[in-house]
This record gives C-alpha cells, structure tokens and sequence, in this order.
C-alpha cells in the first residue's frame, strides 16, 4: 500500500539539511558527532537499565566511578574504545559491534 504524499510536511532530513547543511560540511559533520555520541550514551543506559544496575553498580563492575558514567550516559564525556569495551563486556556482560560506513 502506497503511502499518499503531504506536500505540506518536511522530513527529518530536510529540518537537518537545512540547519546543518548536507552530508559533508562541516557544521553537518559535528552535528552527525554528537549525535552519535548521544545515541551511545543512550544506548548505554538503556542497558543498563535493562539488566537493572545503578550506575554504581555499573562502575563498580568495569573499574570506573558512578560520576563516569553518568558523564558518558549525559553525553558530557568522551570515552576512549577501550573503555566503552571495558563497560560493554565486563559491566554489561555484553559484545560490541561497531559498523563502518564510507560514503
């Protein structure tokens, strides 16, 4: 089934395009960055949450502190491969697969 088209709507990509430029420029490239980096730490709470840990118990599990990770859950902290490894397997009991897209 075909969806009918509303020529009075504006995609997602558009409001971004708009704002931030296409794919490529640099206002749109650190845009994409810190997106990426808030769906990580998003990501990472939703796990969390999931198994039903505190951020303490988290930190306590990977070697780290509670504030850490809060830092990275708020999007208020870069955090190093080895580290986000670190948390995934030892704090979450989980396996990190990264994908690489070239444009």
């Amino acid at each position: 089934m075909k969806r009918a088209e509303n020529k009075n709507m504006t995609s997602l990509d558009e409001i971004i395009n708009k704002k931030y430029g296409k794919r490529g420029a640099p206002k749109r490239e650190k845009w994409e960055q810190e997106f990426e980096s808030f769906s990580l730490g998003v990501l990472l709470e939703e796990a969390r949450i999931k198994l039903g840990m505190t951020q303490e118990e988290l930190a306590e599990k990977c070697g780290t502190n509670k504030s850490y990770i809060s830092r990275i859950e708020n999007n208020s902290s870069d955090i190093r491969l080895s580290t986000l490894m670190k948390i995934i397997q030892q704090g979450l009991g989980g396996h990190l697969k990264l994908t690489l897209q070239i444009e």
